[in-house]
């Protein structure tokens, strides 16, 4: 049964579940930031997941991928599945700009997350929801 890791539970706000995946945006407003993770269960690794489900999370992947850069006007898209730290496999894609706090120098370690204020949050989340344009099923936010 799938079940979120803590730490990415912690550190994140849910949006929904596309076809394979549960949405989060990680709670750091200093880059529009969301996590694509897999809702299978003891999955650390791409290649454990079947090929069909491979091909459906690259599908999901360049789809928030794009839709990110055209909705941020981002200068890069950072792709990349690390897993380091958290070890469930997960897919961080991250808009980077010029002038955002860590160019151009990875994301990662680079100073504190700065969470989201309620209103921001509501903004954030009003804005990838019709971004998404209904693509994500929306879904509790405890689970």
């Amino acid at each position: 049964m799938f079940k979120l890791d803590e730490r990415l539970f912690k550190d994140t706000v849910v949006l929904g579940d596309f076809t394979l995946c549960r949405v989060l945006l990680m709670n750091d407003s200093r880059y529009p930031w969301l996590i694509l993770v897999p809702r299978r269960a003891g999955i650390s690794e791409l290649f454990e997941l079947e090929m069909a489900e491979q091909q459906q999370l690259w599908q999901e992947t360049s789809y928030v991928g794009q839709v990110l850069k055209d909705v941020f006007q981002a200068d890069k898209i950072n792709i990349a599945t690390l897993g380091n730290v958290v070890k469930q496999l997960h897919m961080h894609i991250v808009v980077r700009m010029q002038d955002d706090a860590a160019w151009p120098a990875p994301v990662w370690g680079n100073g504190a997350a700065q969470g989201y204020t309620d209103e921001a949050l509501a903004a954030m989340r009003a804005r990838l929801q019709a971004a998404f344009n209904g693509y994500w099923q929306t879904i509790e936010a405890s689970v």
